[in-house]
């Protein structure tokens, strides 16, 4: 008897070009996981609208975001690809959860306290965000969440509403886990190596975007923060840029960080940055040509029959949640 395959459930905002920091720590694994589960990859434009938007701009990045996700294997025949606001049964499903969630609960949420620190408009969309994320989660009835440093403070509140309902309406929930990747990548800016690649960051030498020219990516590596020492080692506390470079290339290599330490220990910061900047256009390269390919209404196909899909399995599964609270047909 065949096990039954575990749910997945993953989604990225669409705030804009995604960058290699998000490939090398997420999205390469996403493609991966189709292999072994079923996966649910959502783009999540609710979201996103806890940021102020422009509303052309957005209807544009929501687009490259599926495009760019196509082009990296995201394989809608073994996944489910769909745009979170064509699917109204994750609002839905968030207020029934924000009636069990404390807003004790909500005030220690590092992420809020950190976006509003840095000048995001305290809104309740950003305040409630854990609360939609619960149900993006919970929806679909996922039993596994790829979870970074950063979300495993909301992946616990998930938990703990999945239980909160489960103990006053009955076990409705699966309880998720956290999935820890085989393999991840740990990528910081090249202008500031101390903090994590960013679509938000002002300067855009900060990041390599999946869709940079080999020129663009040359230009920026060798631009990037390093020291004064020329030796090329791993050291985070005394060289971050230059271990920065080296978990980069070593990411889009396969080859060990020792190894290319080794190779390029003594050559200079010229040569090492070069042959940082040519693995890491190697390793894009066959994504941009995918992109390049991919027509836009055909795009907009995909994730309309995505949202099909999803609707109709999210409705399976948010029947039972109504059923349980008392929405059920009368």
């Amino acid at each position: 008897m065949t096990e039954e395959r575990k749910t997945v459930f993953s989604g990225v905002q669409p705030t804009g070009t995604m960058h290699l920091g998000g490939y090398l720590g997420a999205f390469r694994n996403w493609v991966a996981l189709q292999d072994e589960y079923d996966t649910v990859y959502c783009i999540v434009d609710l979201h996103a609208m806890t940021n102020p938007t422009d509303p052309e701009e957005f209807t544009t990045t929501r687009l490259e975001t599926a495009k760019v996700l196509l082009a990296l294997g995201i394989d809608p025949q073994r996944s489910l690809l769909y745009m979170q606001s064509q699917v109204p049964q994750h609002a839905e499903l968030a207020w029934i959860l924000g009636t069990l969630t404390p807003t004790g609960v909500l005030n220690r949420m590092t992420q809020y306290k950190d976006k509003v620190a840095r000048g995001i408009p305290a809104n309740v969309g950003l305040y409630t965000y854990p609360v939609l994320m619960a149900a993006d989660i919970l929806l679909y009835h996922a039993q596994l969440v790829p979870v970074g440093e950063d979300q495993k403070q909301h992946l616990e509140m998930t938990r703990d509403l999945a239980e909160r309902f489960n103990n006053r309406y009955g076990d409705v929930f699966p309880i998720p886990d956290p999935l820890i990747p085989k393999t991840t990548a740990r990528v910081m800016s090249l202008t500031e190596p101390t903090a994590k690649m960013s679509s938000s960051d002002e300067n855009p030498k900060s990041r390599i975007n999946i869709l940079d020219s080999p020129d663009e990516i040359r230009t920026k590596v060798r631009s990037a923060v390093t020291d004064s020492e020329p030796t090329v080692r791993y050291d985070l506390e005394a060289k971050p840029g230059v271990s920065n470079l080296l978990d980069i290339m070593s990411g889009c290599t396969g080859r060990s960080v020792d190894e290319i330490a080794t190779e390029y220990e003594s050559r200079g910061y010229g040569t090492f940055k070069d042959a940082v900047a040519e693995a890491i256009a190697t390793e894009l390269a066959p994504f941009r040509s995918r992109y390049r390919d991919l027509d836009n209404t055909e795009v907009a196909r995909v994730l309309l029959k995505g949202a099909l899909d999803a609707r109709q399995k999210a409705e399976l599964y948010q029947d039972q949640a109504r059923r349980a609270v008392g929405l059920g047909k009368l």
